[in-house]
């Protein structure tokens, strides 16, 4: 994920790792596993985490999308 946006989003909002995953219904440790180690959210997740921090669900996918065959130069 790109700089870690997530992490960035959700500490800009005042939220720690676990209100956010309470207000998703998620363990702290999946939004643990999407700030540090990298791993991309499901589909839903996505969309829940954008809801409860305000932004568009796609920037959690912005570095898979600038990686597929059609966009690569």
């Amino acid at each position: 994920m790109r700089e870690n946006i997530l992490k960035k989003i959700r500490e800009k909002e005042g939220l720690t790792q676990q209100q956010l995953a309470d207000y998703i219904g998620k363990d702290r440790s999946l939004i643990a596993k999407i700030e540090c180690e990298g791993a991309s959210p499901s589909v839903d997740t996505a969309k829940a985490i954008g809801k409860a921090l305000g932004v568009d669900w796609t920037i959690f996918f912005a570095d898979e999308c600038e990686n597929t065959p059609q966009n690569k130069s």
